[in-house]
């Protein structure tokens, strides 16, 4: 799971996320591109499984969709209302890995990424993956098309593409 060969991979066992000290945090742009929007959801669960080979490693977690927070409360609520997240029906968006790829540019881990039903391939490249005794810290970005999920509304007006920053603590 390291994103260099030369980076000392943690130690093979089950890591439970530590939701408070993980974060997700989201970047797009509102108004046909002119505003940034910025904001972060919770973890609600998760664990890592470092294997060895590190190829074998996998990863499962789960963001409560209702912890949507851009820093504006009527946003906030639209997003979360039936016209996005729905997260009356979708209380959950989940993540499952299914391969570990490393190369010496780096290392990405492939999976599939549940929201409002509706499942897809995404691609998380790995950054630091760092073992700390029992905790392991490690980050990671990708981008998600919110039309492959069904989630077309207000075109122009809201941003297609959401860039996602993970980092997520750890602990064996």
């Amino acid at each position: 799971m390291a994103a260099a060969e030369n980076q000392r991979l943690p130690a093979a066992g089950i890591y439970v996320i530590d939701q408070a000290a993980s974060t997700v945090r989201f970047a797009t742009r509102a108004m046909f591109g002119l505003l940034p929007v910025r904001g972060k959801f919770a973890i609600g669960h998760g664990r890592i499984t470092v294997a060895d080979p590190a190829e074998d490693s996998f990863v499962d977690v789960v963001i409560e969709a209702g912890s949507f927070d851009s820093g504006n409360q009527q946003r906030d609520n639209h997003v979360k209302s039936s016209d996005y997240l729905d997260v009356a029906r979708y209380p959950e968006i989940s993540f499952r890995s299914q391969r570990l790829e490393r190369s010496g540019a780096g290392a990405a881990l492939y999976g599939e990424l549940t929201v409002c039903g509706a499942t897809q391939p995404v691609a998380v490249a790995l950054g630091t993956v760092a073992p700390e005794g029992k905790r392991m810290t490690a980050s990671g970005i990708t981008t998600i098309d919110r039309y492959a999920f069904g989630i077309t509304k207000a075109k122009g007006m809201t941003g297609r593409h959401l860039m996602i920053a993970l980092e997520v603590v750890a602990y064996r």
